[in-house]
Parts: C-alpha cells; sequence; structure tokens
C-alpha cells in the first residue's frame, strides 16, 4: 500500500495521532479536524496582450478560536485546496504553539508568476483581494507572503483593501516594505527563528555547531537567509544547497554571497562552478549534521527516511516530513525539529508588525531580533519539556502544546 502524501490527510492524521495521546473529546477533535471556512473564487485578470485569463484562488480560515486568523498566500501553478487546508492547520499549531494571539489561515492561487509580468501579477493580486477582501481584517484575517509571493506583492494587495475601505489600512496584510509599515526583522525572520531553534537543540544534545556542516534543500527567502544565517549565528559550514533546477555539494564549505549572487544571475543553482552538482534527492541523503528543508511538501518519506543521516533536521518548509517518515527518523535516533515550530519565525515577526501598525511605532531590527530569540526559545523548550514528559517524538510534542491551547480556547468560548 502506498503512503498518504495528500497534505490535508497527512495534517489530520498528525492531529489524530495528538488528539489520541491527550484523549481529546470526540467532538472537540472532530472540530479540530476541519477548517472553520473557507472562500474559493475565480479571478479573471487582463493579460499584457488583451487577452483575459482566468484564475482559480483560495483562503482558509481553519480556526480563530485564539485570534484573527493568520497566514500566507502562494501563488503556485499545482495550488490545491487540500495543500491551503493543511498549510492553514499547521498555521493555526504554529500561533499557538508560538503563543501569540492569532488562529490559523492560508490562501492560494493557482498560476505560474515566473511566466507573468509585473503588470499581469499587480492585477492578479487587486482580482484576489477585490473577492476575498470581505472577509479579511486586521481583527479576522491577515495574508502575508509566502511561496513565490514577495513584499511588492502584500504591498498591492494592501493598497487594494484600502481603496474598497475608503482608507489606509496597515494591519491587513504583513510581510509589507518597509515604507508601508513592514517591519524590520521580518525579510530574514523564518529562517532566524530556525538557527535559534537549531542553536537550542544543538545544547541538548551537546553538538558544537562551530563547523558543523548543514545542506539546504529549496534555496528561495529562507533557505537563502538560513544560508547566510547558519554561518554568521552558529559558525554553520554550508555544504550542500539546492533548488528546484538541482544543487551543488563540496563537503569544505559554499561561500553564501557566491550562492546567492549566482542564484541571482542566473535564475538557478544548476551549474554553480564551486562543487559537485546533486538533485534535491541526493541533498537529502548527504552525510551533514543538519539538514535543512527548505522547499515544498513531502520530502521526507517513508521511501527515503531510512537514508536520512543528518544528526538534527530542522524543517524550514511546511510539511516536509511525512507521517511514515516521522515513525522511521525518531527510531533511528535523528532530532526533528518540527516545521510548525522551526519555521515560526516568519509569522511571529508578522505579528510583531500587526502590533507595530496597530500603535503606529516601530522597532529597530536588534529589538525585534531579541524578542524573536526570546519567542523562539521558549517555544522550542516547552516542545522538547513536552517530549520528554510524554516520551513522544517532537513533532507529536509540538501538536500536544499547541492543540491543547487551541482546545483550551475553543472550550473556553463554549464551541463544545
Amino acid at each position: 500500500m502506498s503512503e498518504e502524501l495528500n497534505p490535508f490527510e497527512i495534517a489530520q492524521k498528525q492531529l489524530d495521532a495528538a488528539a489520541a495521546i491527550m484523549q481529546l473529546e470526540p467532538a472537540l477533535h472532530e472540530l479540530l479536524r476541519w477548517p472553520i471556512r473557507e472562500l474559493h473564487v475565480t479571478l479573471p485578470v487582463r493579460m499584457d496582450d488583451g487577452s483575459s485569463e482566468i484564475f482559480h484562488g483560495y483562503r482558509v480560515q481553519y480556526n480563530d478560536s485564539r485570534g484573527p486568523t493568520k497566514g500566507g498566500l502562494r501563488f503556485h501553478p499545482h495550488e490545491t485546496i487540500d495543500t491551503v487546508r493543511a498549510l492553514a492547520a499547521w498555521m493555526t499549531w504554529k500561533t499557538a504553539v508560538m503563543d501569540i494571539p492569532l488562529g490559523g489561515g492560508k490562501g492560494g492561487i493557482i498560476c505560474n508568476p515566473k511566466v507573468m509580468s509585473p503588470g499581469e501579477l499587480e492585477r492578479l493580486s487587486r482580482a484576489y483581494i477585490r473577492q476575498v477582501g470581505r472577509i479579511l481584517g486586521e481583527d479576522m484575517d491577515v495574508p502575508a507572503p509566502d511561496v513565490y509571493t514577495t513584499p511588492q506583492i502584500m504591498a498591492w494587495m494592501m493598497d487594494e483593501y484600502a481603496f474598497m475601505r475608503g482608507h489606509n489600512v496597515p494591519g491587513v496584510i504583513t510581510g509589507k516594505p518597509l515604507p508601508l509599515g513592514g517591519s524590520a526583522g521580518r525579510g530574514d525572520a523564518t529562517a532566524r527563528g530556525g538557527m535559534y531553534c537549531v542553536r537550542e537543540a544543538a545544547k541538548l544534545l551537546n553538538l558544537a555547531t562551530a563547523g558543523a556542516t548543514m545542506a539546504i534543500q529549496g534555496f528561495g527567502n529562507a533557505g537563502q537567509y538560513a544560508a547566510t544565517l547558519g554561518p554568521e549565528l552558529l559558525g554553520l559550514r554550508i555544504a550542500a544547497v539546492s533548488d528546484s533546477q538541482g544543487g551543488v555539494y563540496n563537503p569544505a564549505g559554499l561561500s553564501p554571497a557566491a550562492l546567492i549572487a549566482y542564484k541571482q544571475s542566473t535564475g538557478s543553482l544548476a551549474g554553480f562552478p564551486e562543487g559537485d552538482a546533486i538533485t534535491n534527492a541526493e541533498l537529502l541523503e548527504l552525510d551533514v549534521d543538519i539538514l535543512a528543508p527548505a522547499a515544498l511538501e513531502n520530502q521526507i518519506t517513508a521511501e527515503n527516511a531510512a537514508r536520512i543521516k543528518a544528526k538534527v533536521i530542522a524543517e524550514l518548509a511546511n510539511g516536509p516530513t511525512t507521517p511514515d517518515a516521522d515513525a522511521v527518523l525518531y527510531g533511528g535516533g535523528h532530532y526533528v525539529i518540527p516545521d510548525f515550530l522551526c519555521n515560526a519565525g516568519g509569522v511571529t515577526v508578522s505579528y510583531f508588525e500587526q502590533v507595530q501598525n496597530a500603535y503606529g511605532y516601530y522597532w529597530k531590527e536588534a529589538q525585534v531580533h531579541e524578542l524573536l530569540d526570546e519567542k523562539m526559545a521558549t517555544a522550542f523548550h516547552a516542545v522538547a519539556q513536552t517530549a520528554d514528559d510524554y516520551k513522544i517524538d517532537n513533532r507529536m510534542a509540538a501538536y500536544v502544546v499547541a492543540v491543547g491551547r487551541v482546545a483550551e480556547a475553543c472550550k473556553l468560548r463554549g464551541w463544545v
């Protein structure tokens, strides 16, 4: 029987395992298995050649018992509603494990942004807000960047929402450019939070980070900043990186600055001259100290989990490891920092951005870093302690912490 790779069914399976450990009452368990609400939209967009193209998009608000829903918006040619549902669920657990007063949401548009002009992307972004804006708001649901969306796209969306409302509403979108109310420290927050988690894991494992090797699958925002911050904050050596077109491996170490410059000039890491070419699949199985999956879902599966060699797996992507693979990794003694803890730096600084927007005063970058470090370390040790108490793996421990907080809010509201 083949392994289930539907991301929403995986998210539900993970919740089911946590519910069994926690002995959640059936009605509460069933409530938490499904989104509270979701919106499907159809978006006609005028293209540069004068033709019209029809796009389809989604916004899922998974659970708002702890506060307004919060979550990114993806532009991807293979986006599906089940992917968006899964990401909204994981965002619910992410905000809860970080103990910030938000719920979880997510959005997506089925499109290929790589073949669209800036003008077409702007018209698509505004069309999405015209349809989805009716369920957005700083006290309702706040989108942010995700795969193939940028601060510029967030700026267009914020502007369209402000036009609909008739006044400026900076807090409706996070991940904005700094001149429009963005937060210092937001750009590298996902990777920075992940590196803070790696630091805390290394302390528990007595792993010296200076000179330790890291391989990074995925070289978008999180992957690029991880390549820079790993050496800067922890003294790590970047042994391998990859993107959708290919990768490069050099056990002596790769220059993050050279990698980023090459990617910017060519659009891909394929052909980078300072190492050996490898595939995304090969990168996952390298003999390194730290593996950082920073691409898409379902990269570590039952098929390849037994061949993973890294001591620490720092999940900067959402859902990179399947439940069947989790069991193999845990049994093999690998230390997994689960996605909705490891990559929670982004939503945490997005929350900081909402706070700053709300009272119109903006923090210096050093203050953002200090507050993020404190939040990440606190959440990490809450999960580590729960794993130790229950004798369960870190992902289940993160679920126990997060689901417990959401369940309590649902019960206090009288929903169940």
